[in-house]
């Protein structure tokens, strides 16, 4: 999570807008209201008995057809990706979103008033550090069909890069890109959704787009266009005339960059990755993206973030010098190699202490423990989190060097990855409860290589040497 600790933020006051849902048509009012601290994103519907609420968690995510469409217990929320896209482009993270119909206001296709809206309201800095996903490995979804891909790879903000290609002759290969989420506002978030006319037809056959006019989305023409289909869309968009633009734009909607479907396209990406829940620092590199390869990118990065969070791996700055070294460890321990398993100490509190060790090729364990395939043995696990949990108890007292220390019992020990020549382990053991009477109850984990690789509850009491 984030080193840099930055404070979680919210609206000021509420704000609303009013408009029609681009699939519903319906007339819908959209009211932001402030939220408090990790409440994240949450939509209501206002319109149905008890005000029932959706999370903006890729979880419910059950369609991506035509936008991103959330589900919980039967109700729910259309094209959500615009609103979530300004939300974050504004750098929130708590807020209400208020509808009274299932389908936010599709306004002109972009995520511009809802923008304009926030600004209008205002920004409350809360009390609370904004949690924040630090990429440290590239991950990677495909869509085997489409080819449609999106990777995330480490970098110091929150980056995207989108690449688009249709192979449509009118569109042609577009890309656009955004090095700070502080670029939103003024690249990005007036880039307006787009159809193709083949797709216009489709919809319109289907009785999809009630909302559309040809103000909120750019049409693109893919195809020759033919009377019959120039007469349809006069009705759907209550017009006397459409025409062709010479770039093969439909009626006289001009583009905001030439680039606009590129822009859009990584306007939806920040929208469907909001569905994380969880802040992102990393650089997003999405080649055709689309509603449905986002969510499922979405989901995959939310089950590592809740895997890593559940495994609660700490950072610690190997490099930096120690609070204890080996040679003030022995100063307190009684123990000496071989079997001396903790090399250093970097953190040494009233309630916790974290130990490093070192796993090399010499350790005389190696010699018999499976000795073709060298793993360290799991109780030698438990034994080096004992000795680092030692050092933490010691402290307590003005003459470790007169105590003994002896395990009394040990639960919920749980192995779960092999620790080989060459890791680094890091053990760190938290009081579970005050130490009294010389007994210790400790948590511990140790880890290696960024992963969780065993832990245990340990019980422990120092005993006086008697002379």
């Amino acid at each position: 999570m984030s080193n840099l600790a930055i404070n979680q933020k919210t609206i000021a006051t509420e704000t609303t807008l009013k408009g029609v849902g681009l699939h519903t048509g319906k007339e819908v009012t959209l009211t932001f209201k402030p939220a408090p601290e990790n409440h994240g994103f949450v939509f209501a519907r206002v319109d149905l008995e008890g005000a029932p609420k959706i999370e903006a968690d890729a979880n419910y995510v059950i369609n991506t057809q035509r936008g991103t469409v959330l589900e919980k217990f039967g109700v729910k929320i259309q094209t959500c990706e615009h609103v979530l896209a300004a939300l974050v482009g504004m750098d929130l993270d708590n807020v209400l979103i208020e509808l009274d119909s299932s389908e936010p206001p599709i306004m002109d296709g972009s995520s511009k008033f809802f923008v304009e809206a926030v600004e209008k309201a205002g920004i409350q800095e809360q009390e609370a550090e904004r949690e924040e996903y630090i990429v440290k490995d590239v991950i990677s979804y495909t869509d085997e069909e489409t080819g449609s891909e999106i990777t995330i790879i480490p970098s110091d903000e929150y980056q995207i890069t989108t690449m688009v290609d249709f192979g449509t002759k009118v569109l042609g290969t577009q890309n656009a890109s955004i090095k700070s989420l502080c670029e939103f506002k003024e690249e990005i978030s007036h880039a307006r959704t787009f159809s193709f006319l083949h797709e216009l037809e489709a919809l319109l056959e289907h009785g999809l787009i009630k909302g559309g006019d040809l103000n909120n989305a750019i049409v693109y023409v893919d195809k020759e266009i033919s009377e019959y289909t120039v007469e349809k869309l006069k009705v759907a968009f209550n017009k006397d005339e459409i025409s062709v633009k010479p770039n093969g734009i439909l009626d006289n909607l001009t583009l905001h960059h030439p680039n606009e479907a590129a822009r859009h396209k990584l306007l939806d990406v920040i929208g469907d990755l909001a569905l994380i829940g969880t802040r992102i620092r990393g650089k997003v590199i999405a080649n055709k993206p689309g509603h449905f390869v986002n969510t499922q990118f979405a989901k995959k990065l939310a089950k590592i973030i809740k895997l890593e969070k559940r495994n609660n791996v700490p950072t610690y700055d190997l490099n930096a010098k120690p609070l204890m070294d080996i040679t003030q460890i022995m100063k307190m321990l009684p123990h000496r190699p071989p079997f001396l398993l903790v090399d250093k100490i970097l953190e040494l509190t009233d309630t916790r202490v974290v130990g490093v060790k070192n796993v090399t090729m010499n350790e005389p364990f190696f010699v018999g423990h499976f000795p073709g395939a060298p793993v360290m043995p799991g109780v030698l696990q438990i034994e080096a989190m004992a000795q680092t949990g030692g050092i933490l108890v010691l402290s307590t007292v003005p003459d470790p060097e007169n105590y003994l220390t002896y395990f009394m019992k040990m639960d919920n020990v749980k192995f779960k990855q092999q620790v080989l020549p060459g890791d680094t382990l890091t053990f760190k053991c938290d009081l579970v409860s005050p130490i009294r009477r010389g007994i210790c109850h400790m948590q511990a984990y140790a880890y290696a290589n960024g992963k969780l690789v065993s832990e245990a509850e340990l019980m422990a009491q120092i005993v006086k040497v008697k002379n």
